[in-house]
């Protein structure tokens, strides 16, 4: 691993971070911060505040994608059945558009799906 990368982390984070913050590490350490950001959908400052664990924003919006693009952990969709954690996010987030029968039913199911994105947090 790249030493930076990984020192930086187990300053910020401790002798023992989390495991989706070990692939985020990873990840950075295969490419840069500025890939994995755009493979994530955030900003490369957000990759980088969330190294150094100084990011003010919803930690756990970033573990969502981290989990679903670098983790690969999924989900059961009511409507598309098995899809990674970050399509389901991306789902969630679309602006409604009524261009076919599939968004249309994303658009109804997804606001009482139990793997909407606040359905644990409650924060939204």
């Amino acid at each position: 691993m790249n030493l930076p990368n990984m020192t930086r982390a187990l300053a910020a984070w401790g002798a023992n971070p989390p495991d989706w913050i070990k692939a985020l590490v990873t990840a950075c350490d295969r490419g840069s911060q500025g890939k994995v950001a755009e493979r994530l959908g955030i900003s490369t400052a957000v990759v980088n505040q969330v190294l150094g664990n100084s990011y003010k924003g919803r930690l756990d919006r970033v573990e969502q994608r981290v989990r679903g693009e670098l983790m690969k952990e999924t989900v059961s969709c009511p409507v598309l059945g098995p899809l990674s954690r970050r399509d389901c996010l991306d789902h969630q987030g679309r602006k409604f558009r009524p261009t076919n029968p599939l968004r249309v039913k994303l658009h109804q199911t997804c606001p009482t799906c139990p793997n909407r994105e606040d359905a644990c947090s409650n924060k939204d």
